[in-house]
């Protein structure tokens, strides 16, 4: 019976190995291409956009009777309207995402910030102090260099959150493996 758990847990250890590996090379293309990973991303959101409107629309036809009917076909109006813009006018969307991600980061780190003088009698409350300045300093940079950072920034992104995502598994895998 020891044998069979050991097996198994191999196998999840390799296999946990394996997709580490194939996300940290998937970061490392991303990190390289980073103008068709930023395209690709904003293709993808436009898709989700376009599929979750039409989802949506199908719920309103549903339950027209439940209420709301205008309300539903109206959100899943703006979802599609939104997708099929992302798609028709692709470096406009890229543009609008970079500058919605500034405009996002700006203000969480502002919050953050806020968060932290309020938790500031606490121990370590300067590690949120720290957060909302790298975050406030992050969207201060996508805004001051908008718009000339769109075409990579978002690729570039995506690209290191995969590849740590892939050195994590890795890690773990071989911390696995070891125990």
């Amino acid at each position: 019976m020891t044998t069979d758990v050991s097996k198994d847990l191999k196998k999840e250890v390799n296999g946990a190995l394996i997709t580490g590996g194939l996300l940290s090379i998937l970061g490392i293309i991303a990190i390289a291409l980073p103008s068709f990973t930023t395209l690709f991303a904003e293709t993808w959101i436009a898709a989700i956009l376009i599929f979750g409107g039409f989802t949506k629309l199908v719920y309103a036809t549903q339950t027209r009777d439940q209420g709301g009917f205008i309300w539903k076909l109206l959100l899943s109006g703006l979802y599609i309207a939104t997708g099929l813009m992302l798609f028709v006018y692709p470096l406009t969307g890229v543009l609008t995402l970079t500058l919605l991600l500034g405009s996002f980061l700006l203000t969480e780190g502002t919050f953050e910030l806020i968060l932290a003088f309020q938790l500031r009698p606490q121990n370590n409350w300067i590690w949120v102090l720290v957060d909302g300045i790298i975050t406030l300093v992050l969207g201060a940079m996508i805004w001051f260099q908008w718009p000339f950072n769109a075409p990579w920034l978002l690729g570039t992104l995506v690209g290191v959150s995969i590849l740590f995502t892939g050195i994590s598994r890795v890690m773990f895998s071989l911390n696995a493996r070891s125990t």
